[in-house]
């Protein structure tokens, strides 16, 4: 019995001398880790300043009259000089500190001292992707709030990643979702124009092909607009729109007969927007608008036509104007 209270006082004893042992080998371990990561690469670093970053907009007051504002995010093109407090604690104030607690103590007072991360570029900025690179969205889905004018579709951007630049215009994919955390949630590749105008100026690459998809809602489907083609046009442009109409005609034998006949009657397409109004700046920086308001902005409408005569099937003469110019008008 003397034998067995000498064993357990000594385990005793050797307890804190245990896990003191114990920390020193994990202090050791996660230095390892972060000195290995920070000579190496830092995806954590390369990644910071790509990210989605909140910008609310007025879209209008809801059915009770209160004003609604939405946070539909933007993807931060560039980032500050400056190492972020997230880098400079994981690779210098770390090593200055005794324990983990005192590192996280001295990282809240940084955070408390320093401007938030939310702001917006600077002038003196890198860009955040690279020369070779855009910082755009990952994603997007689209919210449906009822307004007192009626319902209104809100594109909100999810996250945002670096995307490869390209010099030629071309259809990219860009993954939308409708009705988000529903049991009608559906993700559609609803087609985006990428690509940069070239030596053309004041022209962009912008949608000319179209497709559609169907969603299923609770009221039954919803057609959805899909892009399958881009090209070089100006802002305010003119796409195809095809339309067919029963036509009579007379054949060398003066006998009558129906044809299908194909209209290009086009549509016009493209912003012209005069820009976005900031309703709300920040007290402590005049440059940084916290709530914006949508441009209105001038109507691309319709500036040439022809015309397309021919007898229907009742015999009538029938008239189809075709927009063939398109430009921008206030």
């Amino acid at each position: 019995m003397g034998v067995q209270a000498v064993l357990k006082n000594i385990a005793v004893d050797m307890m804190p001398l245990c896990v003191l042992l114990l920390l020193c080998v994990c202090h050791q371990s996660s230095t390892a880790v972060l000195n290995k990561y920070g000579e190496s690469r830092n995806l954590f670093a390369e990644r910071a300043c790509c990210r989605r970053q909140s910008h609310f907009i007025y879209i209008g007051k809801d059915i009770s009259g209160s004003p609604v504002n939405v946070d539909v995010g933007m993807c931060r093109t560039h980032c500050q000089s400056q190492p972020s407090s997230f880098e400079l604690g994981m690779h210098s104030s770390y090593s200055r500190h005794s324990s983990m607690l005192d590192f996280l103590r001295d990282k809240k007072m940084r955070m408390l001292g320093a401007p938030s991360r939310e702001s917006g570029p600077t002038s003196d900025g890198a860009p955040s992707c690279g020369s070779s690179s855009t910082c755009e969205p990952t994603g997007t889905r689209v919210d449906k709030v009822l307004l007192l004018d009626g319902l209104r579709e809100v594109e909100i951007i999810e996250d945002c990643h670096c995307e490869a630049k390209v010099t030629w215009c071309l259809r990219a994919p860009s993954l939308k979702t409708y009705f988000f955390e529903t049991p009608y949630e559906t993700v559609i590749d609803v087609g985006k124009c990428v690509g940069s105008k070239g030596e053309l100026e004041g022209f962009s690459c912008v949608p000319t092909k179209f497709d559609s998809a169907l969603v299923d809602t609770p009221n039954k489907v919803e057609l959805i607009q899909t892009v399958t083609g881009c090209d070089l046009k100006e802002g305010c442009y003119r796409i195809p729109y095809v339309e067919y109409h029963y036509e009579i005609t007379y054949n060398e034998e003066g006998l009558k007969e129906e044809k299908l006949k194909e209209i290009d009657v086009g549509r016009c397409l493209g912003s012209c927007t005069s820009g976005n109004r900031c309703l709300l700046r920040s007290a402590s920086d005049s440059a940084e608008c916290l709530l914006w308001a949508e441009g209105q902005g001038s109507a691309c409408v319709p500036q040439g036509y022809e015309s397309h005569t021919f007898l229907n099937q009742h015999g009538q003469t029938r008239t189809v104007l075709a927009i063939t110019s398109c430009l921008c008008q206030s």
